[in-house]
Formats: C-alpha cells, sequence, structure tokens
C-alpha cells in the first residue's frame, strides 16, 4: 500500500511540475504567437492531454525493474533447471522485441495525428461558443456544424486505423507468446517419451514460463505506454517552444538591481517582420531624446502595434537593437521592464477580480520581504512550482514611490482628475453601494450631507423626482418586503436564502403575517404572467425585474395550486415570497392597491421591528440619521430612490448630488469605491471608457521611466485626448512619453514629431522612402504607398495591403481622354487617382456636359457602382495627365466585405455623397 501511494504522490507531483512549467512558459510567449494559436488549444494540453502523463510518471522507475527483475529470476531458473530450456523459453523475445516497437511506431504516428486534430476541434469548438450569437444571427449554424462533423469523421477514421493496428499488434503479441509453450509441449513431450528429459523438469520449466510470460507482457505494455507519452510529450513541447520566447533567465530570477530608464532610447536598425517574413517595420534608425513628449503618426494599425510591441520586447525583432540609458533592451530583467516602463492601449487586458486589483497589477511584483512563507511553501519547492504566498501583502511600498496605502489612492486619484478623467468614474463610483463598516468616513459624511442635498432638490424643484425613504409611507421603488421591514438587502434575496431563514419564516405564521403575504405575492405573480406569459423571461423588461427566472416560472406553477388551497411546504412559500422581495411597484409598472398599501404599513407599524431583527444579518435598517449600508452613493446622499419618471431630468438630478459631493468634499471617497467594481472575465461588464481609463491608470501608476501611449481614449472626446500627454507630462515629468495616434490635431506640447509609414520612421515633413524603389519589388512598394495614403485604406493591414496592391493595375490616360462614360458596366472596377486630376461630368444631349466635381490624388472613384452592380452614374474625364490604381471589382468587394474599419469609412464617404 505505501509503494503504490508514494507513486502516486510521486506521478502527481511531476504532473504538477510539468504543469507549472508549461504555464511559465505562456507568460514567456512572443505576442505574435497567441495570434495563431488558440487559447483553447493551450488549454487542452495543458490539462487533458498531460494528464495521461501522470501515470507514467509514477511507473516511472518502479515498473521496469520490478518486472524486469521477476523475469530475469525465472529465466535464471530455466537455465538452472536446464540451458536447453532457458534458450527455448527466451527463443522468440527477440522477434517480440524487434517486431512490436515498429507496430507501436506506427500507432504512435495515428496518435500524433489524433492529437492535432483534437487540438484543431477544441480551437473550432472555442470559435463557436465565442460566436454562438453570430451564427444564430446569421444563419452559419448548419455549415459551422457540417465543418466539425467532417473534423469528427477525420477522428473517427484515425482512431479506427488505431483500432486496426492496435489489437493486430496484440493479436501478433499474443500468438508468438502462445508458440513457445506449445513448442514445450510439442517437443518437450517427445523427448520425455524418449527418456531424454524427465515429465517433473518439462512440468516445472512450464510452470516456470508460464510466470515469465507476466512480467514480459507488463514491460512490453510499458513500452508501448512510454512511447506514447514520448509523442505526447514531443507534440506538447514543440507547441511550447515557439521561436521569440524570452529567456528563462529574464524572467524567473530576482534581478540584482532594476536600472534606471530615463535616458535616450535608441533604435538601431529595427527590422520587424510577421509570422510569414514579410516585413512590418523596416530599418527604423532613430533616437527619442529622455524625458520627451515624442508624437509619432502612424494611420496603419499593424505598424503601430508593432512599434510599440517592440519597443516593450513584446516582439523580437529580426535584426537590430533597442537601447534605453545605454541598456540593451534584449539584455533587461522582465522585472526591469515590469517597474519601469508602462504600455497602454484602448483595448486593454483585465482579469477576473476588481478594478484596483487590475490597476494595482504593476505595484504587485513580489510580496513583501516579511511575508510569512506559505504552509503549503514546502510541497510547492519540492514540485518546482513558486513558493510565492498568494494570501499576503504584495505591495511592497518600500520598492514603490508611494508610502502607505492612502498615498498611493492619493496618487491615482490625482493622476485620474489630472488626466479629466474622473468625471466617467464619478458617474460610476455614485452606483456603487457602500458598506458602512467598510467606508465609515463616506458613511457619515454621506449622512451630514442629506439636509444640503434636499435644499438643493427643493430649490430646483425636483422633489417630485425623488421617493423619498419615510418610515410611515410606502415607498414605491422598494419591493414589498423591502416596505414591510423598512431595511435594504446586503445580498440578493433568493428563494434559497428565504428557506433557510427559519427564525425569519418561523415568525411569519407567528404573527399571521404570512397568509397576507403568500396572496400578495400571487397577485405579483399573476400580473407577472398577464404581462410576460410563462416563457418570456428571456425578454430584457424582465431581466431589469432582478427576479430569477427559475423562481418566476416555479411560482406561476405554484400559484394553481395556491388557488386550489392546498398546504405549501417551505420551499413553495420561499419561492412565492421571493417575488416580493424582488419586485416594486415601480418596477411592475402600475401602483398597488390602497388596501395592499395599508396592510403593508399597518404591519410595518406593528411587527416591523421583529421582522427587520429576525433578518438583521441579511439587511441594513433604513434611518434618517445613519447610512444605508448596501445602498448606492446616490440613494444615500438622497435618501432615496430616484423616481424612475424623472426621464432627462435625472441626469440634472445627479449633477446636484456630484455638486454637493465636491463642495463636501466627498470626491475622493466616491472615486475610491471605484477599486471595488468587481470584472467579471475580461472586463466585459465595462463601458469602454471605464476600461481605457484603467489601461492608463495601470500604465502611469508605477510612474514609469517610459510610457507609450497606443492610441488611447479613442472612446472619450477629442478635447480629453488632445491634452492627455500634457496633463502626463506634469504628473510624471522625468518620464518619456511616447503617443502612437493614427493623426494629431494639434501638436503642441510634443517635443519630437515622427511618421511612421510603410514600416518607416521618419522626422515630419522628411521622405519615407522604401528600398523597394530600387528592388524588382518596386512596383508593387509603389502600388502599397499609393494605397496607405488613401484614407480609405488607411486601416487595413498589411497583409490585405499587399494583395490589394497585387490585383490593382496602373492606369494611365492624358488630359481630355474619357476613363469611363455614363452607363458604362462597372465592372473595370474603381479607379483610385495617385497623380493629376479628374472631372466628374453629367452628360446632356442638347448642351453642354454638366460639371458635377473634380476629384484629385487619393480619391477614389467608382466605389458606388461596386457596391450597388449598377451602371456608372457619371462621365469621368481626365483634366490633365492622370495616373491611377484600378482596383478590380472582386477584389474591392472582398475588402470592403471583410473589414468593418474599411466599410464603415466607406459609409461616411456616401453619408458626404448625400449631404452634398
Amino acid at each position: 500500500m505505501r509503494i503504490n501511494t508514494m507513486k502516486g504522490v510521486l506521478a502527481e507531483r511531476l504532473l504538477r511540475r510539468l504543469r507549472y512549467t508549461l504555464i511559465a512558459r505562456i507568460l514567456r510567449f512572443p505576442a505574435p504567437y497567441f495570434e495563431r494559436t488558440s487559447q483553447g488549444e493551450l488549454v487542452s494540453m495543458v490539462t487533458s492531454e498531460s494528464e495521461p502523463m501522470g501515470g507514467l510518471m509514477g511507473d516511472a522507475v518502479a515498473q521496469p525493474i520490478l518486472q524486469a527483475g521477476q523475469m530475469l529470476t525465472i529465466l535464471f531458473f530455466l537455465f538452472l533447471q536446464s540451458f536447453a530450456f532457458g534458450l527455448a523459453a527466451c527463443a522468440l523475445i527477440p522477434l517480440q522485441a524487434w517486431l512490436i516497437p515498429k507496430l507501436q511506431k506506427q500507432i504512435n504516428l495515428l496518435n500524433k495525428k489524433r492529437v492535432i486534430e483534437l487540438r484543431a476541434l477544441a480551437a473550432e469548438i472555442g470559435e463557436g461558443a465565442a460566436g454562438a450569437s453570430t451564427l444564430r444571427t446569421n444563419g452559419g449554424w448548419r455549415y459551422r456544424l457540417a465543418l466539425i462533423s467532417e473534423r469528427l469523421g477525420k477522428l473517427y477514421a484515425i482512431r479506427f486505423d488505431i483500432f486496426q493496428k492496435k489489437f493486430f499488434m496484440k493479436f501478433l503479441n499474443n500468438f508468438i507468446g502462445q508458440l513457445t509453450p506449445f513448442f514445450f509441449y510439442a517437443i518437450g513431450g517427445y523427448l520425455a517419451i524418449n527418456g531424454e528429459i524427465t515429465v517433473g523438469a518439462l512440468v516445472a520449466a512450464l510452470a516456470a514460463y508460464k510466470d515469465l510470460s507476466s512480467p514480459w507482457k507488463e514491460l512490453l505494455a510499458y513500452y508501448n505506454q512510454s512511447q506514447d507519452m514520448a509523442l505526447r510529450w514531443e507534440t506538447i513541447t514543440d507547441r511550447f517552444a515557439p521561436k521569440g520566447m524570452i529567456d528563462r533567465h529574464l524572467f524567473e530570477t530576482s534581478p540584482d538591481e532594476i536600472p534606471d530608464l530615463t535616458g535616450d532610447i535608441a533604435f538601431k536598425g529595427i527590422t520587424v517582420e510577421d509570422e510569414d517574413g514579410n516585413i512590418v517595420l523596416n530599418d527604423i534608425d532613430v533616437s527619442l531624446a529622455g524625458g520627451s513628449t515624442v508624437a509619432i503618426t502612424a494611420p496603419s494599425d499593424e505598424d503601430r502595434r508593432a512599434l510599440a510591441e517592440v519597443l516593450m520586447r513584446e516582439v523580437i525583432p529580426a535584426t537590430g537593437r533597442i537601447e534605453i540609458s545605454g541598456h540593451d533592451l534584449s539584455g533587461l530583467h522582465q522585472a526591469a521592464i515590469a517597474k519601469r516602463m508602462g504600455h497602454a492601449t484602448s483595448r486593454p487586458v483585465m482579469f477576473l477580480g476588481s478594478y484596483g486589483d487590475n490597476i494595482l497589477l504593476p505595484l504587485r511584483l513580489q510580496p513583501t520581504k516579511d511575508s510569512a512563507p506559505s504552509s503549503l511553501a514546502e510541497e510547492s519547492a519540492r514540485a518546482g512550482n513558486s513558493i510565492d504566498p498568494s494570501d499576503v501583502q504584495w505591495i511592497d511600498f518600500e520598492e514603490t514611490p508611494f508610502e502607505t496605502d492612502e498615498s498611493l489612492c492619493n496618487w491615482w486619484l490625482e493622476l485620474t482628475k489630472g488626466m479629466s478623467l474622473d468625471k466617467a468614474l464619478f458617474l460610476r463610483g455614485m452606483d456603487q453601494r457602500i458598506e458602512a463598516a467598510r467606508h465609515p468616513a463616506l458613511a457619515t459624511g454621506l449622512v451630514k450631507l442629506r439636509p444640503v442635498v434636499q435644499e438643493k432638490l427643493t430649490e430646483a424643484g425636483m422633489n417630485g423626482h425623488l421617493h423619498a425613504f419615510d418610515h410611515d409611507a410606502f415607498n414605491p421603488a422598494l419591493p414589498v418586503a423591502e416596505n414591510l421591514i423598512f431595511a435594504t438587502p446586503q445580498k440578493r434575496i433568493t428563494a434559497s436564502v428565504l428557506q433557510e431563514q427559519t427564525e425569519f419564516m418561523q415568525l411569519l405564521t407567528a404573527l399571521r403575517l404570512e397568509d397576507d403575504l403568500l396572496s400578495l405575492a400571487g397577485e405579483m405573480v399573476d400580473v407577472l404572467k398577464l404581462i410576460f406569459g410563462v416563457d418570456g423571461t428571456d425578454h430584457p423588461l424582465f431581466r431589469k425585474l432582478g427576479l430569477e427566472p427559475e423562481t418566476f416560472e416555479t411560482a406561476v406553477n405554484l400559484r394553481s395550486k395556491q388557488r386550489d388551497g392546498a398546504e405549501l411546504d417551505i420551499a413553495d412559500k420561499a419561492t412565492l415570497l421571493a417575488v416580493t422581495f424582488a419586485i416594486s411597484a415601480e418596477k411592475l409598472g402600475s401602483d398597488f392597491p390602497d388596501e395592499i398599501i395599508d396592510r403593508v404599513l399597518e404591519m410595518r407599524l406593528a411587527h416591523g421591528a421583529e421582522l427587520q431583527q429576525s433578518l438583521s444579518h441579511l439587511f441594513s435598517p433604513i434611518a434618517a440619521d445613519g447610512p444605508i449600508s448596501g445602498m448606492t452613493v446616490l440613494e444615500n446622499a438622497l435618501f432615496g430612490k430616484v423616481a424612475e419618471t424623472a426621464g432627462s431630468d435625472e441626469t440634472a438630478l445627479r449633477q446636484l448630488v456630484i455638486d454637493a459631493l465636491y463642495e463636501a468634499e466627498l470626491d475622493g471617497l466616491v472615486l475610491g469605491l471605484i477599486f471595488e467594481v468587481p470584472l467579471t472575465l475580461g472586463g466585459t461588464n465595462l463601458p469602454a471608457m471605464m476600461t481605457e481609463t484603467l489601461a492608463i491608470s495601470r500604465a502611469a501608476i508605477k510612474r514609469p521611466h517610459v510610457l507609450v501611449l497606443d492610441h488611447v481614449l479613442s472612446s472619450f472626446d477629442a478635447q480629453t485626448r488632445a491634452g492627455l500627454h500634457e496633463r502626463l507630462r506634469a504628473l510624471l515629468p522625468k518620464t518619456t512619453i511616447i503617443c502612437l495616434q493614427p493623426s494629431f490635431n494639434d501638436m503642441t506640447g510634443f517635443n519630437a514629431e515622427y511618421m511612421l509609414k510603410q514600416g518607416r520612421l521618419a522626422t515630419v515633413g522628411g521622405e519615407v522612402r522604401s528600398d523597394e524603389d530600387d528592388s524588382v519589388s518596386g512596383d508593387l512598394g509603389r502600388k502599397l504607398r499609393a494605397l496607405e495614403q488613401t484614407d480609405l485604406f488607411t486601416g487595413l493591414d498589411r497583409k490585405q495591403l499587399r494583395l490589394l496592391s497585387f490585383s490593382a493595375r496602373w492606369y494611365t490616360a492624358t488630359a481630355g481622354d474619357y476613363v469611363f462614360h455614363k452607363d458604362d458596366d462597372p465592372s473595370s472596377g474603381a479607379y483610385l487617382i495617385v497623380e493629376g486630376n479628374a472631372e466628374l461630368l453629367l452628360p446632356h444631349q442638347n448642351k453642354d456636359d454638366q460639371l458635377i466635381a473634380t476629384v484629385g490624388a487619393g480619391q477614389l472613384v467608382g466605389e458606388l457602382g461596386l457596391i450597388r452592380n449598377e451602371p456608372r452614374a457619371l462621365d469621368m474625364r481626365a483634366a490633365d495627365d492622370l495616373t491611377c490604381l484600378r482596383i478590380g471589382a472582386e477584389a474591392f468587394l472582398d475588402v470592403v466585405g471583410s473589414d468593418a474599419r474599411t466599410a464603415y469609412k466607406l459609409l461616411q464617404v456616401v453619408a458626404g455623397y448625400v449631404s452634398n
């Protein structure tokens, strides 16, 4: 038992080490690798594909020693008994040792093929799950299922081949294994009859050989398993060793020191290639002054992203190097980049947790020095895992620019206010729920602020938009049960939660309130059923009610049972009562009858205190002289709820409260609540403004020496974006700030200006020239530049631009020549003017042609005819010598159909035609 237990421990420990190693390697992958490797594949390899290795890891030493030892012992006995017997017993073993591996190799190759197909299936399943809504909307599920069916068919065929070869190998192995006993009986029996050997010796040899076959089979099985695991190991490790990985010693060890990176940034012959070997950044050789603010105009998303990633060492350049303050970027420890360099985009990656957890991520580089080791540290060390405890303080203020949590929070508030990002966050903070125990200063301040807010509402004549809390009045914005006990829940009250409150349920019975509440709940269920029906729980309006669909459906079924007078058990009662804890009169859209309101108030005045006491662990009382835990900042300041009938006046009402909070200097405490906003997986519950604010906050909170801003704040207005770099400069005076944008409206405040086009970086006004001009591909390069300079195609990635350039053809015309005529077929394509001007004319039979417009370089003509597949609406005539790129109909429509940004820009062009 002990041996088997320790074998299991060994297997699990080695498997844990393997998985940790694989996950750690994922963190060192270059960014482009994730674009061609799906998350589903990586997850599958780390979890399910590595799982079978655990079994072999436990048997790796014990199994071959045990079985080989048994086999050698038996062979030794046979050779002692008779040299001939021993030789006969192992005569066919060499044949098996040669033949079985040959067959196993064929099976291993099929298994490798199967693993590849399984990974592809995992990727397709992941895509299908992520795009299920798109498939339903656009009707692509049958085709998608056909692809899945084809993939499953391939897996079936591979498995069938594996079964055939596997069981043929077993048959052959068993057949060869039974030949030896056959010859023992045949030849040994003959020799025994002739008296050359004794029957006893023959029987002993047969018994020994019978025991010999078992360890030999185990050894063969072990060999087959080890070969299968070797193949599995190879297929996994191949995918976890991509080109361009960060060196292990730059990632896993602790650096002796973190260098200063406030000096100049020198790009020395930097060339970056994509996975196909195409050049993305071409021989960049430029120096950026340390502590300066640099503007880089980069119309291409691909160029912009590549420059930011190579500067953050997310992409390894094909040639050249980057030096920062004299330090080679490729040799810097990852901790130096994490601490000294910041990078923000408009689409940041967010992790499950809270808003604050994501912002403070850069400050959690290691646990504090005085942190106690984890109780599991010894086992983690044995398994080669991290021994850092996760449940200790990870912000070491000795290693950060801040002294305390308070100074850190204050600097973040200063950062958000300095960047004019606090308004969007403040609006979200107003809707955050508070807890008096966790936010005592804010809770006390809100209570003191209530008279001021009430006075402002009275002066503005907005009291009618507020359902104020009054102990002697029914509040239509509160659910019935909350009106009854005059308290607010600390968590969502569901049927299962109510069922656990036995004291409360018994109290309802004792006070004779149960029947009234159940009757009221039944009436509410009837109203909801009338509005939504039995199966209308997927309607958006129903989801706004806050009632669980399962609870509603069960309550509808219980209603008939209730009408029949059948006895309800505690689960049934809890289900019906849950409706009264979720639905308010305002949500229901109709006022409750006066008799119900009077009955609720009567019960509150008579028994509210007792009911409140029975649920004190779940509810917070509503009191005018105290904070209301579980309610939002806005509701606490108003001491009430905003009426849904407020409509557009709600914005003005909120602004009154905001002004009062700022005047009372509570704005910092409200903004601090943002740190507690929970984030779902990927941060999908946050609006774009909050995610972009998080990105800049996370990059700037560590006060980096180099800050790269890649098209940040795209959801904000132009005024906020325009002055961002100057406001950051005031907060980060020594930081080198690099701003990458498709375009800049105002260059005020920048120390240097550059243009990134066609993978080349040059100063603004300088000529961007490509080596392609002097090469065989010079013509393709000129087409590429012409397309890049066109507004419509600016957002296309380099691969699509190359394909479009390849399909485009040059077209020249002299002054007065017609490019096309009205009513011509549009199949000739669209014309992108590179040089010269052209006139668009409306022809008339009895008078001169009417000039509609004159178009010049960079403008596209004829695209509407392609989209609508209609004849040309106008004549196009060269006003002077004209050079155009003619883009074929098929190539143009492919681009418009596959690139949303180009389609959107085309829509803007069409809108411009309409307005003109």
